[in-house]
């Protein structure tokens, strides 16, 4: 079975032409109703040899973090040798991994594990400089969170030569991860947001103009790759995966749903509004990351909206049933009703999304 990173992979070789590639695009997609595009394809295993080798690979991370915790016993924050133990071993296992044998699943958890290492490592160090973190005084605090807001940006410039080595496409949702916790942290410093009563209601607007603007960035990565056939529309898939909890999580919890409890009527139609305005924008970008990030919070508040109706025995069952329901809906007929709505849309917009399998076949 040969997947799409393959097929690239084969014409970046000159084992097969471009032509080639495409025509063999066409034959698959023509056994389907739907094209690739719209199925949102990316790879995460080829097989069970990836997930053994992820087992393994996890295993002597975890090892190095043991190693590491040794040389700093006692330590009163991240312990930045297991850290480090971890973002080298990391390396070096992708260089065999990832940069030779193109393994999805392992180069994903190796990639995750060298951007935690790097950064555990800078913060560690700062923390143990300040005199641990049980020792770090209110005005220490600020400090503290400096040199997170420093850490996270070190840790995107390790990141960013991760890339240039292997070329993972979660890499860039790393670095644009790291970018964001430094541009935050660092506005938290400024507006002394280690010892402000009100943290949470300044943090939440910072990570939802974050959320905005990873998926703004997303957007450039699908744009350059409207028929989602090179590496680029991997990209943009992960850093959609980003950007979605970063905007749903602020919209419900200003909507009082984040709690569970007592949901009013008024704040669950709110909800159900903001979910559809949600998948509206997930079908005109191709996009599902968005519905799955919201889906919790639309299973609680309908859970609890039955449960206010007087179904208390089958409030998740009635949950379950209507949102498994409309989701099964919409995917069987996701091609048509995207079709139906980038129709409505002006042209040049039309031209910025992702191809569509009926427009493509019209």
């Amino acid at each position: 079975m040969y997947s799409e990173e393959d097929l690239r992979g084969a014409v970046a070789s000159g084992a097969i032409s471009a032509q080639a590639a495409d025509a063999l695009r066409a034959h698959v997609t023509s056994g389907r109703f739907t094209l690739a595009t719209d199925e949102e394809n990316f790879r995460l295993i080829n097989s069970f040899n990836d997930i053994f080798v992820t087992i393994a690979a996890v295993l002597l991370l975890v090892a190095m973090a043991g190693i590491g915790q040794a040389f700093t016993p006692g330590i009163d924050g991240p312990p930045p040798f297991s850290g480090l133990l971890i973002a080298g071993t990391a390396w070096v296992l992708a260089e065999l991994f990832t940069k030779k044998r193109r393994m999805a699943l392992p180069s994903i958890v190796l990639l995750l594990a060298f951007v935690g290492g790097v950064f555990v490592t800078l913060i560690g160090f700062g923390i143990m400089a300040l005199g641990g973190g049980d020792n770090i005084d209110p005005q220490g605090q600020t400090l503290a969170l400096i040199i997170a807001s420093a850490s996270a940006l070190l840790t995107a410039a390790a990141t960013w030569v991760h890339w240039q080595r292997f070329k993972v496409p979660i890499t860039v949702a790393a670095g644009a991860a790291a970018v964001a916790a430094t541009v935050m942290t660092a506005l938290g410093a400024a507006f002394g947001l280690a010892n402000a009563d009100n943290a949470q209601n300044v943090l939440l607007p910072m990570v939802f103009m974050g959320g905005l603007a990873i998926f703004a960035y997303a957007m450039r990565w699908d744009i350059s790759d409207r028929a989602r056939t090179t590496r680029r529309s991997d990209v943009a898939f992960w850093l959609h995966l980003l950007a979605a909890p970063m905007i749903a999580h602020p919209l419900f919890y200003w909507l009082g749903v984040t709690g569970g409890q007592d949901i009013s009527p008024a704040a669950a139609v709110g909800v159900l509004c903001v979910y559809i305005a949600m998948g509206l924008v997930a079908l005109m970008v191709d996009r599902r990351a968005l519905l799955v990030s919201a889906l919790a919070y639309v299973l609680v508040t309908l859970t609890s909206l039955f449960d206010r109706f007087g179904a208390v025995e089958l409030n998740v069952a009635l949950t379950a049933l209507v949102i498994g329901s409309a989701l099964l809906t919409l995917s069987a007929f996701w091609t048509p009703i995207r079709q139906a709505l980038v129709r409505l849309l002006p042209g040049p917009m039309q031209q910025k999304l992702p191809l569509s399998g009926l427009a493509v076949a019209a």
